[in-house]
This record gives structure tokens, sequence and C-alpha cells, in this order.
């Protein structure tokens, strides 16, 4: 990224305060690093390339930020959270963009906030309506635990060399409390993932062999409708009176 006027918007979206920690994944050449660093903020910088995380390491201006030459998948976040809370900062690669947002839900309880620069198809995801194409099983687990928020685009002209797709700056803003309780979270998301392998299918059809209709019924849910226009606080309803079923005959 090399347009200063998207970096000056990214970063005011951030607003770097000077006692806060924040890490930064995939700095690359630091074109948000630098700014990051100007505000005063504690970071650490979580670079894959050896290579790049060399050269930022070099950098009279990063000489006080701490340097990971790591897979960001491989992070225990929480536990760079120990001693303070963090913010999160980065352009995420699409190829991990999903599984590195549920890493990061796993330290959700530690985390301030997240801004991220992701392909924007996946902030649309992210931030999908119930019956909407976008909407599935990650705009679900997302909303368990955050509030998502789509700030902006950014065309490929911001990036040298630019990619084939705009991208999106998201933020996402951790519940003090979940929203809604399932009762059973491995429950949930296993309702949620069934959910979205037939997603066309009616809810009767969908969770036939887990939720009977009239089980359907005592969430407030037709059995008739499908499973991409519940919201997720219906998927917890179900979770909970799944749990509820299972315990009464067991």
């Amino acid at each position: 990224m090399h347009d200063p006027v998207i970096i000056a918007r990214i970063i005011a979206a951030i607003n770097p305060q000077p006692d806060e920690h924040l890490v930064e994944i995939g700095p690359g050449r630091g074109a948000l690093t630098r700014s990051l660093a100007a505000s005063g903020a504690r970071l650490t910088l979580i670079e894959l390339d050896r290579t790049l995380a060399a050269r930022l390491g070099r950098e009279p201006d990063l000489e006080r930020a701490k340097i990971l030459s790591a897979d960001a998948l491989a992070i225990d976040y929480a536990e760079l959270a120990q001693a303070q809370p963090i913010r999160i900062v980065g352009n995420l690669p699409y190829n991990i963009s999903t599984p590195l947002l549920f890493r990061f839900l796993q330290a959700s309880a530690r985390l301030v906030d997240l801004h991220l620069m992701l392909q924007r198809e996946v902030v649309e995801r992210m931030a999908a309506s119930p019956g909407t194409r976008s909407y599935g099983r990650l705009t679900i687990m997302l909303a368990a635990r955050c509030q998502t928020s789509k700030l902006f685009t950014i065309g490929p002209g911001a990036f040298q060399p630019p990619p084939k797709v705009d991208s999106s700056v998201v933020r996402l803003v951790p519940h003090p409390t979940p929203p809604f309780d399932p009762g059973d979270w491995g429950l949930f998301d296993q309702l949620v993932r069934r959910g979205f392998s037939a997603r066309r299918k009616m809810l009767r059809s969908a969770f036939r062999g887990l939720l009977d209709p009239s089980l359907i019924k005592s969430a407030g849910l037709d059995p008739r409708a499908r499973p991409d226009t519940l919201e997720p606080a219906d998927y917890a309803t179900l979770a909970r009176i799944l749990n509820v079923a299972r315990s009464a005959t067991g």
C-alpha cells in the first residue's frame, strides 16, 4: 500500500494512543507501521517473511517495536494480551483470512478492537444481513462475539502492484458480554455449520436428525423457513432448545 491519503484514513480510523498495545499482522514494508509507531503506542509486529521482518528491525523509527517473524495463525493472541488488552491491525491475506478471524475470536475477551483490511467480498460476508447471498457461518460466529462495522472500500490503485480486486477496511469490537447465550457454544457451532451446508433447504430438512419440527416451532420459527434467513440469535435459541431436549432424554 502506497497511497498516503488511504494510509492517513486508516490511521484516523484506528486512532492509536500512546498507552495502548497494538499488534500489527503482516506489516510488510511498514506502510502503516511507521504511522502507528509515531503515535507512541507499544507495537508488536507479526511478519512471516523473514527478510521483511529483518528490514523492519533495522528501521530507527521502529526500534521500540517487538518483531515476531512467525505465522499469524500460530500466535496465541490471548498470551500476547496477558499484561494488557490488545488492539489488532492488519491487512489479512485472502487465503488465511477466515481461519485467522476465528483465531482472533478465541482471544476476543482480551481484545479491545480489530481494524482489518481484507478482500471486499470477505468483509461483505462478515457484515451481511440474513437472507442475502453473503450471509453465512462467518457472519453468525462473528456476531456472537463482536460488533462488525464496514468502514470504507479501497480500490486497487492504492497498492503496488495493484491487485485484481477491491479491499475493504472493517472494525470489529468484541461485545463485553455475548448478545445471546446458546448454552452450549459447541452445539451452536454445530447447528450453524449444519444450517449453512443446506442453506437453501427448509429448516425441517436441514436439521433432520437434530431438531424435529415441533422443537423448531418451540423456538418461534417456521420449520419451512430456510437456514439462511435466521438471525444469529435464532441459532442460539435452537441450540438451547436442543441442549434441553438432549438433557431430558439423556
